[in-house]
């Protein structure tokens, strides 16, 4: 994994690409599928950032297992995709806003080296992810935020267009990567490489910037 504070400073800075945002690549394993009712199990994230040649890369990864939040509903068919058991004696599992505090943690130290003002969540079929997030964080009680509430960078929309293919697996064989199936649906296998996805969609499509029109002057 790169060190984000190596990256060169004459390398394209993050926060004059994504117009101030900063990507954070965020993965959920839940006990279900609504954000309201169901158990946060794990959370994975990753930085990326931009290398001395000017493409995007990983930077820093952090995962956690997460306790059930108290009267969380658990499917057990979520549990048979996920393999999780959250009532193992031996899972290393953490609350909630602990988890959360220690990946915004993170987050705002990467948005102090590259200049950015806000992060923004990817992930593929990122709007779960992001659900997931803004449930935990209204339960918890944290007040601020470094992700933008509704805004987010959906990988299976930006896959679907770069490579026909909108399944994260599908997606990931089509631009070239590998896949292990025996560690998919683990949060932090699957942020990874969707943070790769990401990374190599974004190295791909330059941003025209001429097209944009100048800002009238006053």
């Amino acid at each position: 994994m790169n060190d984000l504070s190596q990256t060169s400073e004459t390398s394209p800075r993050m926060a004059t690409r994504f117009r101030g945002f900063l990507p954070v690549v965020i993965d959920v394993e839940t006990g279900g599928f609504n954000s309201a009712t169901d158990a946060l199990l794990e959370i994975a994230a990753v930085t990326v950032g931009f290398t001395d040649d000017g493409s995007l890369d990983l930077m820093e990864s952090i995962s956690y297992h997460v306790k059930p939040f108290e009267g969380a509903n658990i499917e057990p068919a979520s549990l048979e995709v996920n393999g999780i058991d959250p009532h193992h004696p031996l899972r290393p599992a953490i609350p909630e806003r602990d988890a959360l505090g220690r990946i915004f943690r993170l987050v705002r130290e990467a948005m102090k080296t590259t200049g950015c003002k806000r992060a923004v969540l990817v992930g593929h079929n990122a709007h779960f992810d992001l659900g997931f997030l803004n449930a935990a964080i209204a339960r918890t009680g944290i007040k601020r935020s470094p992700f933008h509430p509704f805004s987010c960078f959906d990988t299976a929309t930006l896959a679907g267009v770069a490579y026909g293919q909108t399944v994260l697996r599908r997606a990931a064989t089509a631009a070239g990567m590998d896949w292990d199936n025996q560690a998919a649906h683990s949060a932090l296998y699957d942020t990874e490489q969707t943070a790769r996805l990401f990374c190599r969609i974004v190295n791909r499509f330059q941003p025209v910037y001429d097209a944009v029109p100048p800002e009238p002057q006053s």
